[in-house]
């Protein structure tokens, strides 16, 4: 199948295609005469288990590691289960992050009037520049643990 039938049954762009190509995540697809990409079920499988780790979160370095293991039939699944801890240890951190995010717009947009006044403390925390969101964000995560 051409590149544009592989991306409709991976769920993966041909652009992404192309690019996990150049990077040598996937290998490189054979070619017919006039030089179309030619890829066969076996490449759309893999694409489809990339998709699938990227949706999940997996960064290109660690697709790279679950890839390698996948193929290695001689694994051994604490390896794997360790990549997925590390994983699910990286997404918690971030949502700890967004939800002192939320936490922080909560509290300026309380303390906002929203009238027709142009005082504004959500202008005027903005205006001081990240550090002050940041340094809350680290108060807080430091509290809950």
């Amino acid at each position: 199948m051409n590149i544009g039938e592989a991306a409709k049954a991976s769920g993966v762009s041909a652009k992404m295609i192309r690019y996990y190509e150049s990077i040598g995540l996937i290998p490189a697809a054979g070619r017919t005469g006039s030089g179309y990409r030619v890829y066969t079920t076996t490449e759309v499988q893999l694409l489809r288990f990339i998709r699938r780790s990227r949706n999940l979160g997996f960064p290109v370095d660690r697709i790279e590691e679950l890839l390698a293991l996948w193929r290695d039939r001689g694994r051994h699944s604490a390896d794997v289960k360790r990549l997925a801890m590390e994983q699910i240890d990286g997404l918690e951190r971030k949502v700890q992050e967004m939800q002192g995010m939320i936490d922080t717009l909560r509290q300026l947009a309380d303390a906002c009037c929203g009238d027709d006044r142009p005082d504004c403390p959500i202008l005027a925390d903005l205006g001081q520049g990240d550090v002050s969101v940041r340094t809350e964000i680290r108060q807080r995560l430091s509290s809950a643990r």
